[in-house]
Formats: structure tokens, sequence, C-alpha cells
């Protein structure tokens, strides 16, 4: 009757948090839909951060934060990127992770280089949960990793 797999327990989100996640849900569609960024920027605050859609509540989130997330990963991207490939296993390019999970890693070294009043450890933290969010299996112990190296090589420093 015990089932292998326990739930986690839901935590409440805060509003950065809340915003975290949709920058991650936004750069996820434009990866896949290519839609540009003032367009998302307008939906996401329009209809979706803090709105009901089909019966389910989005989360109150930080606007200004989604929006700094949002457009600061579109801004970085050529630099992002190759910091995030460089810190991959050598088998792997960025090309060949899933959409969610390079949506995950641009946002989260995004956070790190630009946000260095947030720390190491709240930031990390953050993207991982939002990995577990939407993957059970390596997913989360990946996007944590390469978030660990790649701020210690930002910052100088591992996660706390």
């Amino acid at each position: 009757m015990s089932d292998d797999k326990t739930e986690r327990p839901v935590k409440t989100a805060n509003q950065r948090g809340a915003a975290r996640l949709a920058a991650v849900q936004a750069l996820y569609q434009m990866d896949v839909g290519g839609t540009g960024v003032l367009e998302i920027v307008a939906e996401y605050e329009a209809h979706r951060l803090g709105q009901e859609i089909d019966g389910a509540t989005y989360l109150k989130a930080d606007a200004g934060w989604f929006r700094s997330i949002v457009s600061g990963v579109v801004r970085d991207q050529v630099r992002l990127d190759p910091l995030i490939a460089a810190a991959l296993q050598d088998d792997w390019a960025l090309s060949r992770l899933d959409s969610t999970v390079r949506a995950i890693l641009r946002a989260g070294v995004f956070e790190l280089i630009d946000r260095k009043d947030v720390p190491v450890a709240v930031i990390v933290t953050e993207y991982v949960e939002i990995a577990q969010a939407f993957f059970e299996d390596d997913e989360p112990k990946l996007v944590n990793a390469v978030l660990d190296r790649i701020a210690k090589q930002v910052r100088g420093e591992a996660k706390k």
C-alpha cells in the first residue's frame, strides 16, 4: 500500500520565487515557440502573474524581478550559454539539454552574475526546487552541480 515515491511537501513560494518560476516558464515558451521578449513579458504580466487561468491561480509574483530575469537572459544569452556549456560534462552539449533545463540554467546563471545582492545558496536552492517541480530524476542534480560550478567561477564561492 505504501508508495516508494514520497510526495514532497508543497512550499508556498515567495514573490521572487514565483517570479523565478514564471521566468523559467516564459524562457521555455520563448525557446520552443519563438516568442519575442516584449510579447512574452506583456503576456505574463497581463494574463499570468497572480491571475487565474482555466481554474488554476498563478502565484503573485514580483513583476520587476520577473522582467529582470527574462530580459537579462535574452540580453546576456551569448555570455551565459558558454558558461553553462563549459560547466557541463565533456560529452554533453547545451543543445542536448531539455528546453526546461536550459531555461532553468540560463535564469540561474543570470542571477549568479547579475544579482550579487542575492546569496548563492538562495539562487541555487530556488532553481533546484524549480527543477524538482518539473523533473524527478537527474535534472535537479544537474542544475545543482552546474550552478554550483558556475557560482565558484563567477563569485569565487560555493553554495553555503
